[in-house]
Formats: structure tokens, sequence, C-alpha cells
């Protein structure tokens, strides 16, 4: 039995095949399109996923048995229509503007599927926050835990919470739009300058560089309950129905003008700003996390939603919640609800048994040997083609030689994070190379910091902490006494972590382990492969693009490795022209 689980039309369009219960693959649009938080419809992704099942697409389609959506549409067009009228006249032009695009797609999600897919099967609707929360319980191999959701807004929700027992998932209570938390964070997003719903982890990266002075102006529009529970004054807020994130009134209250789109320097009062905000949500976070465990009486947590992606506060829930342990979907934003509504159908409507935990996140795309060699040699590219201990040695060599190495291969990661299948490593021990990597590879703020990737059983030696981490969902901070690592290590003494183990990936463990063996250290810089405003390199082609537009010196793709110094001159359009700014 085939379910395709789908997410679209809002940002991060993806989908999710579940074949008898077994997460098949899973990918977002944008790896396919190039288009970054792409909200199309991910026919590309869904082409993919179903080629994992040995499908064709047209086959594919006729072999799925449902199609569930991540949420119900027309409960969030009454939610949308119930704003606007309570608004108006406020915001009828964004209204007219939008009304287009829900009633073609949104509201007919199975016309845009048999004009997309010719599929004209059975079509379930999931709840956008039950989605986020199927995505964490189901995927968390626990019997019974907890369950919190948090983010800008689903139908009505902005938040919500419940418990999960074996194939019973019940969401016992929920946050209301407009009071969002998630909302909250975009509007100081969109107020320091950054994109909404692209750059919000900039502002979790500015934040350490700030002091929380701003504390009690942002208490003033947001009121924060001892059990977590949250109220916006919405005379400081537009999102209800406007075209801006606040009003005038925030401004005053904050006592500067919004700084313009990435516009402007980033003054000690934009650093202030984000730290006062990243001091409210841990709080907010902390208040829901002891809230829930204490109402359900189930320690263990899970969490979905685009704010559980703030790893800062995963961390503060971690140390000062009562919770045990905390499971975040991988894929915690909206892209992750394509996989939470077909586990819902799975495991929550049709109750059949659950599996263990989510074995890998490595469930987009991959490329054999000869097929990266094909892309290689129609480039012009130089290269040589190394055995498995022959590549390890020389890229351990390289790395220890400070060069910045690309690093592809493998299924693509499902989720934001980079977790070595599409990663750009380096030596965490040289001062400079946070900034050369920055400058000259990301093309990105100085500001923003590098996970470090750490052998899993060595990882308390390193960080303060006492689990694995293999996401990159959680902030611990470094290890005082040992060898410093200026690289991986932010400005307040902490460090966003992957731990790796041999079971999740032995090519990518073994570099580490060998790093360590050469250096002492085994841990690298880990990020993403791709440079501003593009979304994470998908195929070999991305690759050799990423690779040949930047200064980065080393690409090593499945069993090939290029040195940069080597490599033909190529006339590729900048980075900059063809992504933008994210």
């Amino acid at each position: 039995m085939r379910i395709l689980g789908l997410s679209c039309f809002y940002h991060d369009s993806a989908v999710c095949l579940v074949e008898d219960g077994v997460i098949v693959a899973a990918a977002t649009e944008e790896a396919f399109s190039r288009k970054k938080h792409d909200n199309g419809f991910p026919k590309e992704a869904t082409r993919y996923v179903l080629s994992e099942a040995g499908l064709a697409l047209a086959e594919g389609v006729r072999g799925i048995d449902a199609v569930v959506f991540y949420d119900k549409p027309f409960k969030k067009f009454e939610r949308s229509i119930r704003s606007y009228v309570d608004r108006f006249p406020v915001g009828l032009g964004s209204f007219v503007r939008r009304l287009p695009n829900v009633i073609n797609k949104e509201l007919r999600i199975a016309k845009v599927l048999r004009d997309e897919l010719d599929y004209g099967g059975a079509v379930l609707y999931s709840e956008h926050h039950l989605s986020h929360a199927a995505s964490a319980f189901f995927c968390s191999g626990w019997d019974e835990a907890s369950v919190l959701t948090v983010d800008g807004v689903g139908e009505w929700a902005t938040s919500s919470w419940g418990a999960g027992r074996g194939n019973s998932l019940v969401l016992s209570g929920e946050t209301r739009f407009p009071h969002s938390l998630g909302l909250l964070y975009s509007a100081f997003t969109f107020y320091l300058g950054f994109k909404v719903n692209s750059a919000e982890y900039k502002v979790m990266g500015l934040a350490p560089y700030g002091q929380p002075v701003y504390v009690d102006a942002i208490r003033r529009m947001i009121e924060v309950r001892d059990d977590g529970s949250f109220r916006l004054d919405m005379r400081y807020f537009d999102f209800d129905a406007g075209e801006r994130m606040y009003t005038p009134a925030f401004e005053a209250v904050m006592g500067q003008p919004a700084r313009g789109l990435e516009q402007g320097e980033l003054t000690q009062f934009h650093k202030d700003v984000a730290r006062s905000l990243q001091a409210i949500v841990d709080d907010t976070m902390v208040k829901l996390a002891t809230h829930v465990v204490r109402t359900t009486g189930l320690p263990r947590l899970c969490m979905a939603g685009g704010v559980a992606l703030n790893c800062v506060a995963n961390g503060e829930v971690l140390r000062r919640a009562p919770v045990d342990d905390i499971y975040v979907q991988p894929s915690a934003g909206d892209a992750g609800g394509a996989m939470g509504a077909a586990l819902w159908a799975w495991n929550g409507l049709l109750k059949k048994p659950r599996l263990p935990r989510l074995a890998s996140v490595y469930l987009g795309p991959a490329w054999d040997d000869s097929a990266v060699q094909a892309v290689l040699d129609a480039q012009g590219a130089r290269y040589v083609r190394l055995d498995r201990d022959t590549l390890l040695a020389r890229t351990v060599e390289l790395l220890t030689q400070s060069k910045v190495v690309g690093w592809f291969h493998g299924r693509m990661e499902w989720g934001p994070r980079a977790l070595g299948h599409r990663s750009i490593l380096g030596d965490p021990r040289d001062v400079e190379m946070r900034d050369i990597i920055n400058r000259k590879i990301k093309m990105r703020e100085g500001f923003r910091p590098f996970a470090p990737a750490v052998l899993e059983e060595r990882a308390s030696e390193w960080f303060q902490i006492d689990r694995p981490s293999p996401y990159m969902l959680l902030v611990a901070p470094v290890t005082e006494g040992k060898l410093p690592l200026p690289a991986v290590t932010h400005v307040d003494g902490s460090a966003r972590i992957q731990t790796i183990s041999r079971e999740q990936d032995a090519l990518y463990y073994d570099l580490i382990a060998r790093f360590g063996e050469a250096t002492g250290v085994p841990v690298l810089i880990n990020t993403s492969m791709n440079v501003r405003g593009e979304p994470m390199v998908c195929s070999p082609a991305d690759g050799w693009r990423c690779f040949m537009r930047t200064e980065m010196d080393v690409l090593v793709m499945g069993c090939f490795l290029l040195l940069k110094e080597d490599q033909p001159h190529v006339d590729l359009k900048s980075a900059a022209d063809e992504f933008g700014l994210d």
C-alpha cells in the first residue's frame, strides 16, 4: 500500500512516499527547481519519490492508494476570510490579489492532482498541526510521549500540544491565531531587515552578539503566562490582515525604525533586539514544554513546527524543562508536514504497526559513480578516481592543510540541515576558516556560525551534551580546557552540534575518525553545500557549479576527487544573479 504525503502552496513544498509503513523517500521541490523555499506543486519531487519505489510518474500515480494533504484548505480559508472581515477595509488589496491562487489551487487540491499528476484516487486531509505532531511522534520510535508543535499558523492553531500513545495521537490544547510565537519571530525578522519565512535562522545566529536589554519592550507586545500560553497585543501587529508584519506602534516601542531589507549596517541595537527576542522565545518554549509534560505525565517530548528548528530554544528546553529527552523532527517546518500527513494516515487512521525511530534522514536522490563521472566528463572536469581508503586518506590530508572541501555522496538529506551528504567541510581548529567559508564560499554574512560534526561517542568530551544530536537541532556549550575550536565556536561559547555514528553513515564517520586520528580532534566544520540564496545542492551538476563558482578548494563526489587548481576555466552565471539574496 502506497501513501503519498503532500505539502505545498505556502512555502517549502514537499512530498513523502510511505509504502507498507516504510518511508521510501522524501524530498522538497526546491531541490529540483533550484528555487529556495519553492511553494509550487512538487511535481518533480513526486517524480523522484515514485522512482525510489521503482515507478515512473504515470505508472506510479496509478499505484498510489491515497494522497494525504498536510492541512485543511477550507478551514484555513475560513480563518483568512474572518480575519479580513474583522479588519475590513484593511488588507482588502492583499485579499483580492491572493484570492485567485486560493480558489484555483489551495481550495481545489483534488483538481490540482488531476491536472498535475493525472491522479483521480482518494484524497485525504490532515490538519496542519496534526501533521506536524505526527511527523515527530510517529518518527520518534517512542511508544508514548508528549507532543508540542509551534509555528506561524496552520488553519487556526499556532501551537498545539497533546500526547501520543501507540497509534493514538491526540492534541488536547492549542493557541489560536493571531496569537503566534512564530509570527512574532517573523515580525522581528522583518524588522531587523531579513526575509520572512526564509531568514529567521539569521536572527538566531545574530542573537549571541547582543544583550537582552529589550526584553521588557518585547513583553509589552506579548504576554506569556506561567503555563506557556501567550497572547499578542494586536495593536502592534498587522499580519492578520495587512501587508506588513507590524504597525507603527511596534517601531515606537522598540525605539528605532526598521532596518531596510538587507540594507544598512547591523548595529549593536539590532544584535540586542535579536538577543532579547531569543530570550522571550526560550522562556516561552520552556514554559510550554513544562506545561505539556506535566499535563500528560509523559516526560519524553516530541517537537515539530517551524519554531522547533530554533536549536537554541531546543537546548534550553532540554536543560530547563522537566523532560527526560526530546525528539525533534529533522524537517520540522512545513516540508515535514508531508511526512507527517502520510504517517498520520498509515499509523493514526489505519492503525497499522509503527516502525522504530526514523532510521535515516538520507531520503533524497542519489547518483552512482558512473552518473557522477558522466557529469564531470561533460564539463571537462579534471579528477582522480580513488578507492575508499585512499579517498579518505587524501581528504584528511587536504583538510589538515586548511583546504575547504565539498563532500557529496549518497542520498540527499531530508530537512534544511546538511548532515554529511551535501556538505562543505573544514578544519575547526583554523581561526580563519569560518571567515573564509562565509566570505569566499557561502558569500554570506560574517556573523553566521558553522556547526561541528563530531563522533557520537566522543561528543561529550568536546561539548557539554550528554546525548546524540544527529540532526543538528541542539545547541550546547563548547567544553572548556580542550583544544580551541574557533571555527565552530559561536561568540557565546556555544555550538550547534551534529553527532555522527557509524550506523548513520560509515563513510562520513570514518572521515571524521581519521581526521581525529591525524589531529587529536574528532570534529569537522559542517555546513550545507550551497551559496547564499541557493537551495542545498542536489545533483552532481549542482555540486559542480557550486564548486566552480566559489573558492572551494576541493570537491569530493562519490569516488572522485577534484582540486580547484586543476580545473579548466568556465564561465558561469554568478550565484548572486542566479539566486538573489536569502
